[in-house]
Protein backbone atom coordinates (compact mmCIF):
# COMPACT_ATOMS: atom_id res chain seq x y z
CA UNK A 1 0.00 0.00 0.00
CA UNK A 2 1.41 3.18 -0.87
CA UNK A 3 0.88 6.29 1.14
CA UNK A 4 1.74 9.80 0.16
CA UNK A 5 2.15 13.38 2.21
CA UNK A 6 3.25 16.98 1.70
CA UNK A 7 5.43 18.14 4.57
CA UNK A 8 6.43 21.91 4.79
CA UNK A 9 7.48 24.11 7.31
CA UNK A 10 6.58 22.87 11.06
CA UNK A 11 5.19 19.64 10.29
CA UNK A 12 7.30 17.06 10.95
CA UNK A 13 6.42 15.79 14.43
CA UNK A 14 2.78 16.01 13.29
CA UNK A 15 3.62 13.87 10.24
CA UNK A 16 5.83 11.24 11.65
CA UNK A 17 2.32 11.20 14.49
CA UNK A 18 0.39 10.30 11.27
CA UNK A 19 2.88 7.31 10.19
CA UNK A 20 3.24 6.36 13.36
CA UNK A 21 -1.11 5.64 13.58
CA UNK A 22 -0.39 4.04 10.20
CA UNK A 23 2.14 1.94 10.85
CA UNK A 24 0.78 0.85 14.28
CA UNK A 25 -2.67 0.13 12.84
CA UNK A 26 -2.33 -1.87 9.22
CA UNK A 27 -1.59 -5.10 8.29
CA UNK A 28 0.06 -4.88 4.87
CA UNK A 29 3.56 -3.36 4.93
CA UNK A 30 3.50 0.58 3.76
CA UNK A 31 5.02 2.50 1.25
CA UNK A 32 5.46 5.89 2.83
CA UNK A 33 6.27 8.96 0.01
CA UNK A 34 7.52 12.17 1.87
CA UNK A 35 7.50 14.98 -0.23
CA UNK A 36 9.41 17.59 2.02
CA UNK A 37 11.47 20.91 2.24
CA UNK A 38 14.95 20.30 1.71
CA UNK A 39 16.10 20.97 5.07
CA UNK A 40 13.41 18.57 6.27
CA UNK A 41 14.49 15.11 4.89
CA UNK A 42 17.51 13.78 6.82
CA UNK A 43 15.12 14.86 10.05
CA UNK A 44 12.72 12.46 8.41
CA UNK A 45 14.82 9.60 8.06
CA UNK A 46 16.49 10.00 11.54
CA UNK A 47 12.97 9.74 13.05
CA UNK A 48 11.75 6.98 10.84
CA UNK A 49 15.30 5.04 11.43
CA UNK A 50 15.02 5.44 14.73
CA UNK A 51 12.00 3.23 15.60
CA UNK A 52 12.55 -0.46 16.74
CA UNK A 53 13.48 -3.27 13.52
CA UNK A 54 10.00 -4.61 14.39
CA UNK A 55 7.78 -1.65 13.29
CA UNK A 56 10.60 -0.70 10.87
CA UNK A 57 9.70 -3.82 9.05
CA UNK A 58 6.02 -3.23 8.33
CA UNK A 59 7.00 -0.18 5.91
CA UNK A 60 9.59 1.19 3.88
CA UNK A 61 9.54 5.00 2.63
CA UNK A 62 11.34 7.12 -0.11
CA UNK A 63 11.82 11.13 0.68
CA UNK A 64 10.95 13.70 -2.61
CA UNK A 65 11.79 17.24 -2.72
CA UNK A 66 8.96 19.41 -3.71
CA UNK A 67 8.63 19.60 -6.97
CA UNK A 68 6.39 22.26 -9.06
CA UNK A 69 6.39 22.61 -12.68
CA UNK A 70 9.12 24.94 -13.68
CA UNK A 71 7.27 27.57 -14.95
CA UNK A 72 4.86 28.69 -12.65
CA UNK A 73 6.60 26.90 -9.24
CA UNK A 74 6.48 30.08 -6.72
CA UNK A 75 2.79 30.46 -7.98
CA UNK A 76 1.88 26.54 -7.11
CA UNK A 77 4.12 26.87 -3.49
CA UNK A 78 2.61 29.41 -2.11
CA UNK A 79 -1.54 28.41 -3.26
CA UNK A 80 -3.56 28.05 0.07
CA UNK A 81 -0.33 26.58 2.77
CA UNK A 82 2.25 26.54 1.80
CA UNK A 83 3.17 23.31 -0.63
CA UNK A 84 -0.09 21.95 -0.30
CA UNK A 85 -0.88 22.19 -4.12
CA UNK A 86 2.12 19.51 -4.33
CA UNK A 87 -0.96 17.01 -4.19
CA UNK A 88 -1.92 17.65 -7.29
CA UNK A 89 0.92 16.86 -9.20
CA UNK A 90 1.32 13.25 -7.36
CA UNK A 91 -0.07 11.45 -10.20
CA UNK A 92 2.72 13.19 -12.85
CA UNK A 93 5.68 12.52 -10.33
CA UNK A 94 4.97 8.99 -9.10
CA UNK A 95 4.75 7.84 -12.96
CA UNK A 96 5.65 3.91 -11.51
CA UNK A 97 2.77 3.92 -9.13
CA UNK A 98 -0.73 2.82 -9.62
CA UNK A 99 -2.39 4.25 -6.89
CA UNK A 100 -1.80 5.48 -3.79
CA UNK A 101 -3.84 7.27 -0.62
CA UNK A 102 -2.92 11.10 0.01
CA UNK A 103 -3.64 12.43 3.60
CA UNK A 104 -2.45 15.76 5.13
CA UNK A 105 -0.20 16.05 7.76
CA UNK A 106 -2.88 16.23 10.28
CA UNK A 107 -4.25 12.85 9.82
CA UNK A 108 -4.69 10.08 12.59
CA UNK A 109 -5.77 6.47 11.23
CA UNK A 110 -7.69 4.99 13.89
CA UNK A 111 -8.11 2.31 11.47
CA UNK A 112 -5.59 0.17 9.39
CA UNK A 113 -4.82 1.79 6.15
CA UNK A 114 -6.06 -1.53 4.72
CA UNK A 115 -9.71 -0.55 4.98
CA UNK A 116 -9.27 2.93 3.11
CA UNK A 117 -7.04 0.71 0.81
CA UNK A 118 -10.40 -1.38 0.14
CA UNK A 119 -12.14 1.28 -1.51
CA UNK A 120 -9.90 0.70 -4.54
CA UNK A 121 -11.84 -2.19 -5.56
CA UNK A 122 -15.11 -0.66 -5.23
CA UNK A 123 -14.03 1.74 -8.25
CA UNK A 124 -16.48 1.39 -11.12
CA UNK A 125 -14.84 1.34 -14.44
CA UNK A 126 -14.62 5.08 -14.20
CA UNK A 127 -13.92 6.05 -10.82
CA UNK A 128 -10.39 7.37 -10.56
CA UNK A 129 -10.59 9.28 -6.48
CA UNK A 130 -12.09 9.15 -3.69
CA UNK A 131 -13.15 11.40 -1.10
CA UNK A 132 -15.10 12.29 1.64
CA UNK A 133 -17.47 15.46 1.67
CA UNK A 134 -16.78 18.39 2.82
CA UNK A 135 -19.97 18.42 5.04
CA UNK A 136 -22.76 16.62 5.14
CA UNK A 137 -25.55 19.38 5.74
CA UNK A 138 -25.50 22.49 2.79
CA UNK A 139 -27.30 24.60 5.28
CA UNK A 140 -24.05 24.92 7.03
CA UNK A 141 -21.59 24.39 5.02
CA UNK A 142 -18.96 26.27 3.78
CA UNK A 143 -19.65 25.78 -0.28
CA UNK A 144 -22.74 25.52 -0.66
CA UNK A 145 -23.10 29.23 1.27
CA UNK A 146 -19.82 30.92 0.11
CA UNK A 147 -18.10 29.37 -3.18
CA UNK A 148 -17.45 31.79 -5.82
CA UNK A 149 -16.63 28.53 -8.14
CA UNK A 150 -18.01 25.11 -9.20
CA UNK A 151 -18.04 22.96 -6.86
CA UNK A 152 -18.89 18.54 -6.53
CA UNK A 153 -22.25 17.47 -5.07
CA UNK A 154 -24.32 19.61 -2.70
CA UNK A 155 -21.08 20.44 -0.29
CA UNK A 156 -17.84 19.91 -2.00
CA UNK A 157 -15.19 17.27 -1.33
CA UNK A 158 -13.02 17.73 1.41
CA UNK A 159 -8.97 16.79 0.28
CA UNK A 160 -7.09 16.16 3.21
CA UNK A 161 -7.62 11.69 2.67
CA UNK A 162 -7.52 11.07 -1.38
CA UNK A 163 -7.55 7.70 -2.66
CA UNK A 164 -5.56 8.13 -5.80
CA UNK A 165 -6.07 5.66 -8.91
CA UNK A 166 -2.79 7.47 -10.37
CA UNK A 167 -2.77 5.31 -13.58
CA UNK A 168 -6.52 6.32 -14.53
CA UNK A 169 -5.45 10.19 -13.51
CA UNK A 170 -2.97 10.17 -16.42
CA UNK A 171 -4.58 8.75 -19.03
CA UNK A 172 -8.33 10.45 -18.19
CA UNK A 173 -9.33 13.22 -20.56
CA UNK A 174 -11.09 15.77 -18.01
CA UNK A 175 -14.36 17.56 -18.96
CA UNK A 176 -13.75 21.07 -18.28
CA UNK A 177 -15.18 24.44 -18.58
CA UNK A 178 -12.35 25.92 -20.45
CA UNK A 179 -12.18 23.70 -23.91
CA UNK A 180 -14.56 21.53 -25.14
CA UNK A 181 -12.28 19.29 -25.81
CA UNK A 182 -11.05 17.25 -23.04
CA UNK A 183 -8.14 17.93 -20.77
CA UNK A 184 -5.17 15.44 -19.74
CA UNK A 185 -4.54 15.87 -16.24
CA UNK A 186 -1.70 17.88 -17.08
CA UNK A 187 -3.38 20.33 -19.44
CA UNK A 188 -5.55 21.08 -16.78
CA UNK A 189 -4.28 22.16 -14.05
CA UNK A 190 -2.60 25.51 -14.67
CA UNK A 191 -5.25 26.68 -16.86
CA UNK A 192 -7.98 26.07 -14.27
CA UNK A 193 -5.51 27.63 -11.67
CA UNK A 194 -5.39 31.22 -14.07
CA UNK A 195 -9.08 30.94 -14.66
CA UNK A 196 -10.36 31.00 -10.95
CA UNK A 197 -7.25 31.61 -9.11
CA UNK A 198 -9.37 35.07 -7.84
CA UNK A 199 -11.97 33.37 -6.63
CA UNK A 200 -10.97 30.05 -4.47
CA UNK A 201 -10.31 30.80 -1.10
CA UNK A 202 -8.77 26.98 0.03
CA UNK A 203 -6.43 26.68 -2.59
CA UNK A 204 -5.84 23.00 -4.23
CA UNK A 205 -9.07 21.57 -2.85
CA UNK A 206 -11.53 24.19 -4.55
CA UNK A 207 -9.54 23.11 -7.98
CA UNK A 208 -10.38 19.61 -7.48
CA UNK A 209 -13.47 20.61 -6.43
CA UNK A 210 -14.01 22.16 -9.68
CA UNK A 211 -12.62 19.29 -11.53
CA UNK A 212 -14.98 16.89 -10.16
CA UNK A 213 -17.79 19.03 -10.66
CA UNK A 214 -17.31 18.77 -14.28
CA UNK A 215 -15.93 14.91 -13.78
CA UNK A 216 -19.00 14.08 -11.11
CA UNK A 217 -18.87 10.64 -12.48
CA UNK A 218 -15.39 9.86 -11.24
CA UNK A 219 -15.36 10.32 -8.08
CA UNK A 220 -16.36 7.90 -5.48
CA UNK A 221 -17.55 9.22 -2.11
CA UNK A 222 -16.46 7.58 1.22
CA UNK A 223 -18.50 8.25 4.74
CA UNK A 224 -17.23 10.97 6.91
CA UNK A 225 -15.92 8.99 9.54
CA UNK A 226 -12.98 8.46 7.23
CA UNK A 227 -12.49 11.89 7.59
CA UNK A 228 -13.63 13.11 10.25
CA UNK A 229 -13.01 16.93 11.16
CA UNK A 230 -14.26 19.40 14.11
CA UNK A 231 -16.42 20.54 11.69
CA UNK A 232 -18.76 17.02 12.13
CA UNK A 233 -18.79 17.93 15.99
CA UNK A 234 -18.09 21.58 17.23
CA UNK A 235 -21.83 22.38 16.88
CA UNK A 236 -22.76 19.35 17.33
CA UNK A 237 -22.68 15.48 15.50
CA UNK A 238 -23.65 15.80 12.45
CA UNK A 239 -21.71 12.78 10.92
CA UNK A 240 -24.00 9.68 10.57
CA UNK A 241 -21.67 7.15 9.85
CA UNK A 242 -19.37 7.90 13.18
CA UNK A 243 -22.10 7.61 15.46
CA UNK A 244 -22.93 4.67 14.19
CA UNK A 245 -19.45 2.99 14.15
CA UNK A 246 -17.10 5.89 15.19
CA UNK A 247 -14.39 7.71 13.82
CA UNK A 248 -11.92 5.87 11.27
CA UNK A 249 -9.73 8.69 10.21
CA UNK A 250 -9.02 12.10 12.30
CA UNK A 251 -8.30 15.02 10.57
CA UNK A 252 -7.16 17.86 12.90
CA UNK A 253 -7.50 20.74 10.43
CA UNK A 254 -7.46 24.56 11.97
CA UNK A 255 -4.14 23.58 13.86
CA UNK A 256 -6.16 22.15 16.79
CA UNK A 257 -4.03 19.24 17.55
CA UNK A 258 -1.60 22.18 18.73
CA UNK A 259 -3.72 24.61 20.95
CA UNK A 260 -6.55 24.54 23.25
CA UNK A 261 -10.29 24.75 21.34
CA UNK A 262 -10.33 21.46 20.20
CA UNK A 263 -8.92 19.09 23.48
CA UNK A 264 -10.93 15.97 22.46
CA UNK A 265 -9.08 16.25 18.70
CA UNK A 266 -5.86 17.50 20.71
CA UNK A 267 -6.01 14.25 23.32
CA UNK A 268 -5.60 11.48 20.36
CA UNK A 269 -3.09 12.71 18.93
CA UNK A 270 -0.91 13.49 22.01
CA UNK A 271 -2.13 9.86 23.04
CA UNK A 272 -0.66 8.47 19.97
CA UNK A 273 2.45 10.90 20.02
CA UNK A 274 3.80 9.63 23.08
CA UNK A 275 2.71 5.89 23.02
CA UNK A 276 5.74 3.59 22.73
CA UNK A 277 6.22 1.18 20.46
CA UNK A 278 5.78 -2.22 21.89
CA UNK A 279 4.35 -0.92 24.96
CA UNK A 280 0.66 -2.69 25.88
CA UNK A 281 -1.60 -0.62 23.90
CA UNK A 282 -4.39 -0.63 26.09
CA UNK A 283 -2.70 0.61 29.25
CA UNK A 284 -0.42 2.64 27.50
CA UNK A 285 -2.85 4.52 24.49
CA UNK A 286 -6.17 3.63 25.43
CA UNK A 287 -6.66 4.33 29.00
CA UNK A 288 -4.73 7.38 28.78
CA UNK A 289 -7.02 8.57 26.50
CA UNK A 290 -10.17 7.88 27.89
CA UNK A 291 -8.99 9.61 30.78
CA UNK A 292 -7.97 12.28 28.94
CA UNK A 293 -11.18 12.68 27.02
CA UNK A 294 -13.38 12.63 30.10
CA UNK A 295 -11.90 16.24 31.00
CA UNK A 296 -12.87 17.32 27.72
CA UNK A 297 -16.87 17.02 27.88
CA UNK A 298 -17.20 20.94 28.36
CA UNK A 299 -16.95 21.24 24.14
CA UNK A 300 -19.02 19.40 22.18
CA UNK A 301 -17.00 17.89 20.39
CA UNK A 302 -15.55 16.51 24.25
CA UNK A 303 -19.43 15.24 24.35
CA UNK A 304 -19.48 12.83 21.84
CA UNK A 305 -15.74 11.41 23.18
CA UNK A 306 -17.08 7.98 22.73
CA UNK A 307 -16.72 8.19 19.28
CA UNK A 308 -13.17 8.78 19.09
CA UNK A 309 -11.92 5.61 21.02
CA UNK A 310 -15.03 3.52 19.61
CA UNK A 311 -12.96 2.17 15.78
CA UNK A 312 -9.79 2.66 18.31
CA UNK A 313 -10.56 -0.12 20.49
CA UNK A 314 -10.88 -2.67 17.74
CA UNK A 315 -7.83 -1.66 16.08
CA UNK A 316 -5.93 -1.99 19.36
CA UNK A 317 -6.92 -5.35 19.66
CA UNK A 318 -5.40 -6.02 16.49
CA UNK A 319 -1.90 -4.76 17.43
CA UNK A 320 -2.10 -7.78 19.98
CA UNK A 321 -2.79 -9.86 17.38
CA UNK A 322 -0.23 -9.31 15.08
CA UNK A 323 2.31 -8.87 18.46
CA UNK A 324 1.01 -12.61 19.28
CA UNK A 325 1.70 -13.99 15.37
CA UNK A 326 5.30 -12.01 15.05
CA UNK A 327 6.37 -14.23 18.26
Amino acid sequence: MHLAVVACGERLEETVTMFKSAVLFSFKCLHLHIFAEDQLHARFMEALESWPGFIRSRFNYTVYPIRFPSENAAEWKKLFKPCASQRLFLPLILKDIESLVYVDSDILFLQPVDRLWDFLSRFDSAQLAAMAPEHEEPRIAWYSRFARHPFYGRTGINSGVMLMNLTRMRSMFFKNDMTSVGLRWEELLMPLLQKYKLNITWGDQDLLNIIFHYNPELLLEFPCQWNYRPDHCIYGSNCASAEDNGIYILHGNRGVYHDHKQPAFKSVYEAIRKYSFGADPVSSLLAPLEEQLLKTTHTYCGKSHALFTKALVHSLAGINGKAVRLR
